[in-house]
């Protein structure tokens, strides 16, 4: 039996997308809770605040790449200038619509990217995020 994860946080402006994947996520009954937002900013200002006198440190995120005002680029700027404990624990996962290669050429290239995957999001892509990493 696989060991369920404490968090999922999903960062995507898109609000029907998010609320796919999150559906998706929590019907493979490994993740105790998703946590959406719909910036990157608003994904900074979750990590940021403290819930119960710690940081909420989400197991994985769920990234994705074209965003207005904050692309995931630019989030992954700001997010590796936070403390480690503000962190995600493990795995930042970018998720796109984009068949641009150089794309996962530039998420390979980042020593903050556990994975690269096309949306939308599928129950297989998350057993295999939590398998290889947990």
């Amino acid at each position: 039996m696989r060991k369920k994860i404490n968090c999922i946080l999903l960062i995507d402006d898109d609000k029907a997308t998010n609320f796919l994947h999150n559906e998706i996520i929590m019907e493979t009954n490994l993740v105790e809770r998703v946590v959406e937002v719909l910036s990157g900013y608003e994904a900074l200002e979750y990590l940021e605040k403290m819930e119960d006198g710690k940081y909420p440190q989400p197991d994985i995120i769920f990234l994705d790449i074209n965003m207005p005002a904050m692309s995931g680029w630019e989030f992954l700027e700001e997010y590796d200038k936070l403390d480690e404990g503000k962190k995600a624990k493990i795995v930042v996962v970018m998720l796109t619509t984009s068949v641009n290669p150089d794309d996962k050429d530039k998420a390979k290239s980042k020593g903050l990217i556990n994975g690269f995957f096309n949306k939308p999001l599928t129950f297989e892509m998350i057993e295999r995020v939590i398998d290889e990493n947990f």
